[in-house]
């Protein structure tokens, strides 16, 4: 009997070695993960992190050419780290989705996962957004009371995503963001729109179509900025619905987010030490590029931001996808910077809206003057979304999942 006892041992170790090896890798996901999440590509969540940390300083940057009333200096082109956020989003959601439709997974349980992931954010955004409005005195930028009324109308829409026309009682600022409260929620508000176009009819095409589109959207695109068509002189639209922004919202959503799922469906890795590095310096790069003057009879800044949504940032993924983390600690921060870029895309505004209006009041308009309050307002934006994170987005979505995804 002994020989049989030792096999037995034999394969009781080997199935503790089994349940170690599933712990550490579900210890990579996040806890309120869905149960049958793909292993992640880690150095997309880095990325997107590094991108979410840009769009900080460049929101920083903006508060100083708002309260002089002149340009953003520094980190011009910050803003594209919303087409970033897209083509990565359109990449991930190809990747996780494409291979699930079926009789097991249905476009209900699609919309599902997205509001769970997405919405619980997007809910203590709108609620950050009205506590730091009311911390300002309730008074649009030009001096204008707001009645409460009309800043509880205001979250009541945030909270369901119904967006503010220019000029209406609840668009409570009165500089037309689609969304008073949380400005960035404009890019969700788009992403939604993605979301919903992919369940109903952009999953269904073939390669040689999808191609065919992502074509079409990436002329409609390059003409919108080339051209000026807005009139800003760069690609920063989609923030307000006046008629231009949600055209220029739209195609920035839609040629990206297209493009990432057909990278998605093609996706072959090549051999690339270094990647996360490398592309994070090329992000800081692309973003810091002075803007570039000439408007007539082509939009130079516009060929620029063309040319780094059409072609750099595709190829950033491709080269995101492909690399790999070499250790454990590598591993962790790219972990945590993916973990965190949502929640402190979602919650960093608000606290912008009081850094702005503390410049303003006090005719501050540079980094050199400001430079510790800067710093703060960073610091505390990562610390206020890793509690977010913790404290009420991870268990939120793990009752949510529970409760509504549960099998039956």
């Amino acid at each position: 009997m002994e020989p049989f006892c030792i096999f037995a041992e034999i394969r009781k170790i080997s199935n503790i070695k089994n349940k170690l090896k599933q712990l550490m890798s579900n210890s990579k996901i996040s806890a309120a993960a869905f149960a049958d999440t793909k292993p992640h590509y880690d150095l997309l969540d880095g990325l997107r992190g590094v991108a979410a940390l840009i769009v900080i300083w460049y929101h920083v940057f903006e508060g100083f050419a708002f309260a002089s009333a002149g340009n953003i200096e520094t980190l011009n082109h910050g803003y594209l780290a919303v087409d970033f956020f897209f083509i990565l989003s359109g990449f991930v959601i190809g990747y996780a989705y494409d291979d699930r439709w079926g009789k097991n997974f249905t476009m209900k349980d699609f919309f599902k996962r997205r509001l769970i992931r997405l919405h619980p954010m997007v809910i203590m955004g709108a609620v950050l957004g009205a506590i730091t409005f009311c911390i300002q005195g309730c008074v649009q930028w030009d001096g204008t009371h707001v009645a409460i009324s009309m800043i509880m109308l205001s979250l009541l829409c945030t909270i369901f995503f119904i967006p503010a026309m220019p000029g209406v009682g609840y668009e409570v600022r009165g500089n037309g963001e689609m969304f008073p409260l949380n400005g960035p929620c404009w890019s969700l508000f788009f992403e939604y729109i993605g979301n919903i176009l992919y369940a109903l009819f952009i999953r269904r095409l073939s390669n040689k179509a999808l191609a065919v589109l992502v074509v079409m959207l990436g002329m409609a695109l390059a003409s919108f900025a080339v051209f000026n068509v807005s009139g800003y002189g760069n690609m920063g639209v989609g923030w307000t619905l006046d008629g231009v922004n949600f055209l220029g919202g739209t195609l920035r959503m839609l040629f990206p987010f297209s493009l990432g799922m057909l990278m998605s469906r093609n996706f072959k890795p090549m051999k690339v030490n270094g990647a996360f590095w490398i592309c994070t310096i090329i992000l800081i790069a692309l973003f810091s590029v002075p803007y570039l003057e000439g408007l007539e009879p082509i939009c130079m800044n516009g060929i620029y931001e063309a040319f780094c949504v059409i072609v750099v940032f595709p190829f950033l993924v491709w080269l995101g996808a492909s690399g790999t983390t070499t250790d454990k600690q590598s591993t962790k921060i790219c972990k945590f910077l993916g973990d965190i870029s949502y929640p402190v895309y979602v919650v960093h505004y608000p606290l912008m809206y009081l850094f702005y209006a503390w410049l303003i009041e006090n005719k501050l308009y540079t980094l050199g003057e400001t430079w510790y309050v800067a710093v703060g307002v960073f610091v505390l934006s990562v610390i206020l979304a890793c509690l977010c994170l913790k404290l009420y987005d991870e268990p939120v979505r793990k009752w949510l999942t529970k409760k509504f995804l549960a099998p039956k």
